[in-house]
């Protein structure tokens, strides 16, 4: 119709074209595997990308063929975010720690033609190589210094050299903002990974909201660390997230433990970071050690799995950092809720507020979240019933890829996420479980998550696992499995005493184990179906 706006598309290439016309000499800085680091800014890099484009385009690739990754966060894996999506191709981002036969089913599944590594993933490549039916090319993200003298996969191509052949005189494609733009895969708890793609359009729209005041609140003032991995749900958005808005980007490469974290903070300037807990108890364990502050780093946002009450008090009331409590999955782009405060929660206390950061949060603009009960009957959001949560919106996912019946999918557009959760009237969820780790004793439901936070609390306590074990009267009953803090010992007895007065007496653990650590998912994850193989003999002693 005459008169209406002009129909340009909601393309990624976008993002990196604006950042480079109006924020060229911001930095884009990455750590290196070997602890150094490489600097450059969005001008260089939108140059980079383009070279990119243009040898994938010399070497045939076209709107829809999928070209893997394998690497850490750094800066020519950002430089494939855009070169691959920029001619319409689909980057697809690989959890290197994932088991060897769930990467050969995920390669195989997209039909990936090129795969970038990392050098090194070279080894790993060599030996499942032959099992990868529709790869042809495979590219080592280094220079021609760094590239191994021989290797068993045969016509390696330095990274460099395939960039340095182009002049970077290119023009976007422009086409249809709905055409996929990325690809991750689920983390294949049960089951083998799942495939999700993302669009153009449903990327740009999610970066969009993720930017708002009352999401993350980004801006070109900020210095954003995005700690959870370029590989991880396109680490949770961030990259396109800073790019957007022109602030400076630090990518801090393979090495995650405390004092690498904090030496980029403090070094950088960052004023946003991203990661799940397990990464934050690393850094806590290293403030305690050198004694340490984390200026100037102002907020932190923390999903993946529930933040305890007990890290948030000690980011803010310890570092004076707010955390920003959210959610999401795979499936969701992966940002669903954000947990920030309204107008009328400004006069709370600091613990009020703490209370209120424990939930996940309200659903972004674009976003809706329902809850249901097992017939499927929707329930009311009243902060007290729990059930199955849902969510729609135009960046969740309607299906995955080569699976015709999900079974969590319906026609008009919720998504099941197995999750447990809560909604309260101003709209905050609050998960409670996950629908497969909830415990069912005598007919009711404990929450795993909610002892696991407040165990957690107890400074002797590093991290704290619930699962629930059969029971000849209950059915089911809390277990609960601790790894204790360094240079601590506790009792049984202990933990159960300061668990008594915080939770409804039925919900106290039959019994407490101690470990020296908790399995983890190659996301980060406390790995609950491995530590209900580990303890499914486990006897509960019956009064």
């Amino acid at each position: 119709m005459q008169g209406l706006m002009s129909d340009q598309p909601l393309l990624i290439s976008s993002l990196i074209e604006y950042a480079a016309r109006y924020h060229g000499e911001t930095e884009i800085v990455s750590r290196t595997t070997s602890g150094g680091e490489e600097r450059s800014n969005y001008k260089k890099t939108h140059i980079r990308s383009k070279k990119l484009s243009q040898a994938l385009k010399r070497l045939g690739m076209q709107i829809g063929d999928r070209i893997a990754t394998m690497a850490w966060s750094n800066i020519r894996h950002y430089e494939l975010y855009y070169g691959v999506s920029g001619i319409g191709s689909v980057c697809h981002t690989i959890n290197p720690r994932l088991y060897p036969e769930q990467i050969i089913f995920i390669i195989n599944d997209a039909e990936d033609r090129i795969l970038f590594i990392d050098p090194d993933f070279i080894p790993l490549i060599e030996k499942i190589i032959k099992s990868l039916k529709k790869l042809t090319t495979v590219v080592v993200l280094c220079t021609k210094q760094e590239m191994p003298e021989a290797s068993f996969i045969e016509n390696l191509i330095c990274y460099e050299d395939l960039i340095d052949a182009e002049d970077g005189n290119f023009n976007w494609p422009q086409f249809d903002e709905k055409t996929a733009s990325s690809l991750c895969y689920t983390s294949g708890t049960t089951g083998n990974p799942k495939g999700v793609l993302y669009a153009h359009r449903s990327t740009i729209i999610h970066s969009l909201a993720a930017a708002a005041p009352d999401n993350l609140s980004v801006s070109a003032r900020d210095v954003v660390m995005p700690v959870a991995p370029m590989f991880h749900a396109n680490s949770w958005g961030i990259p396109y997230v800073a790019t957007m808005v022109g602030a400076k980007l630090v990518l801090p490469g393979r090495h995650l433990d405390g004092e690498s974290v904090h030496s980029l903070i403090t070094k950088e300037g960052v004023t946003l970071t991203a990661a799940v807990p397990t990464i934050w108890l690393m850094l806590f364990e290293y403030l305690e050690k050198s004694g340490k502050s984390l200026s100037p780093l102002k907020r932190c946002m923390i999903g993946g799995s529930a933040c305890p009450r007990s890290m948030m008090e000690v980011f803010k009331k310890k570092y004076g950092v707010t955390v920003i409590h959210g959610w999401g999955m795979t499936e969701t782009s992966p940002l669903g809720a954000i947990n920030t405060p309204l107008a009328k929660h400004f006069d709370m206390s600091l613990d009020e507020l703490l209370d209120l950061s424990e939930k996940q949060g309200r659903p972004m603009y674009g976003v809706e979240l329902r809850i249901t009960d097992d017939k499927g009957k929707v329930l009311p959001h009243d902060g007290k019933v729990f059930g199955d949560l849902w969510i729609k919106g135009p960046w969740i996912c309607s299906g995955y890829i080569n699976i015709k019946n999900s079974g969590v999918h319906e026609e008009d557009g919720w998504f099941m996420t197995g999750d447990v959760a809560t909604i309260d009237p101003d709209g905050y969820m609050h998960i409670t479980d996950r629908t497969k780790d909830v415990i069912k004793s005598g007919g009711e439901w404990i929450s795993s998550i909610e002892i696991e936070n407040i165990a957690v609390g107890h400074y002797k306590v590093a991290e704290a696992a619930v699962i629930g074990v059969p029971h000849p009267k209950w059915d089911e009953r809390p277990l609960l499995v601790i790894v204790a803090s360094e240079g601590n010992k506790i009792e049984k007895e202990e933990i159960l005493e300061y668990l008594k007065d915080k939770i409804a007496s039925w919900w106290l653990p039959d019994d407490v184990v101690f470990v020296d650590e908790i399995p983890h998912t190659a996301t980060g994850k406390i790995q609950k179906l491995a530590l209900r193989e580990k303890f499914k003999e486990y006897k509960l002693e019956v009064s």
